[in-house]
């Protein structure tokens, strides 16, 4: 097996400089000799090397969890900032055809009736809440922030990401009624009812994140204007003046598109607006990573805008604006993992060594697959009306300005 291997890695690697050591303890070396980035990486087992040829988009994650991969003198970061540089699909046949399948299937994988949303959303969210005040700002914000020089603190940036989206909502009438579509731990429904007039209803699959948020509406004497629900978006029938969702539409699956943007059409009023933050991919239609798929976000997929825009044709919305957040994600997620490392001996106490491995993969493919695969973040702004809204974006800019000042 470490033959055949060998010929994918030399294949593989034309960026930077990976060294391989295989179970037989041969090294071999691959790729630029001279290249900036290098890593070298140890695989302990046949088994392995046979798995990495029959799903290595599966087998890699799976095999550092496990250790039966090791990095040497180097972490899994340097390793993946390697391997991501190179087109895995041309480089290893087997996983070219993988991609194909994975594609094909999508739609079956992705079928997130309401019973399988909420299992899936379990999964990943209903964690011990304590693991995400490690990594995460103050606010508790698990999405992309927004850094307008880059040089932003964690909770800087997220602050920032609140009030960039909400100058984009355009709340300037007093009372208007709010819909947030997957709430998270209510940071973006407490943030606009503190900061405005509003009233806001949060709804979440989440029983975890249900608790926190209800706990935190409480404890900054909200509740007269937050609420939070375990609801379904599918299931909301109350009009609404404006409607945000920030990280979830990755979670709705690519059959469901059209349904969710109809969905929104029928619950949002006639003047009303919407803000979708989601992340992307620029690269046209896609499929899921299978390691992401299973150890991460089950029946998770990040849409083209080919794809969201498609479906929002057909329900009758118009798109009013549209804002690509380029690398603001991967700075976001090296802030993330900068904390997760420094917490390591934390996190390996709550769960254990296999568990910190599994995070450590996660931000560190998600990081460099912004650098590498074409992710990005975008914000729509949507609307029923073509007039609900002004001409330009002045207002956005003076909104965010006073809440700057």
């Amino acid at each position: 097996m470490s033959g055949l291997l060998k010929a994918v890695f030399k294949k593989l690697i034309k960026k930077g400089r990976l060294e391989v050591v295989y179970p037989d303890k041969r090294r071999e070396i691959y790729g630029d000799q001279n290249a900036k980035d290098s890593a070298a990486v140890e695989i302990l087992t046949q088994e392995t090397c046979l798995r990495l040829l029959v799903n290595p988009g599966l087998a890699f994650g799976e095999g550092y969890m496990d250790e039966t991969i090791k990095p040497i003198n180097c972490s899994i970061y340097d390793v993946l900032n390697v391997i991501l540089q190179n087109d895995l699909a041309e480089g290893h046949y087997v996983e070219k055809i993988a991609s194909v399948l994975r594609f094909g299937k999508r739609f079956w994988s992705q079928l997130n009736s309401l019973k399988t949303s909420q299992k899936n959303v379990a999964h990943h969210y209903d964690l011990n809440g304590a693991l995400y005040s490690l990594f995460l700002d103050e606010d508790r914000q698990y999405s992309c922030a927004y850094f307008r020089t880059g040089n932003e603190t964690l909770d800087e940036a997220q602050l920032a990401k609140k009030r960039h989206i909400a100058a984009k909502l355009k709340l300037d009438q007093p009372g208007l009624e709010v819909l947030d579509i997957g709430c998270g731990w209510g940071g973006m429904a407490l943030f606009l009812a503190k900061e405005f007039d509003v009233h806001v209803t949060g709804i979440t699959l989440s029983q975890e994140q249900l608790q926190a948020a209800k706990e935190r509406a409480k404890k900054a004497g909200l509740e007269h204007k937050v609420c939070f629900e375990l609801r379904d978006y599918r299931l909301v029938e109350k009009k609404f003046d404006r409607i945000v969702s920030v990280g979830m539409f990755e979670h709705v699956g690519v059959n469901y598109y059209v349904e969710f943007f109809k969905d929104i059409n029928k619950i949002l009023k006639p003047d009303g607006v919407m803000l979708l933050h989601s992340i992307g991919r620029s690269d046209g239609p896609g499929s899921t990573n299978p390691w992401i798929n299973k150890y991460i976000f089950p029946g998770g997929y990040s849409p083209s805008l080919s794809e969201v825009f498609a479906s929002v044709e057909k329900s009758g919305l118009w798109v009013t604006d549209c804002e690509i957040l380029r690398l603001h994600y991967a700075k976001t997620l090296r802030l993330w993992h900068d904390r997760v490392k420094e917490e390591k001996e934390k996190i390996i106490q709550m769960y254990d060594e296999r568990f910190y491995r599994m995070f450590d993969f996660y931000l560190s493919a998600s990081e460099l697959s912004f650098y590498y695969h074409n992710h990005m973040n975008f914000q729509l702004q949507i609307s029923p009306s073509i007039d609900a809204l002004p001409m330009t974006r002045d207002y956005m800019f003076e909104v965010e300005g006073k809440l700057d000042s």
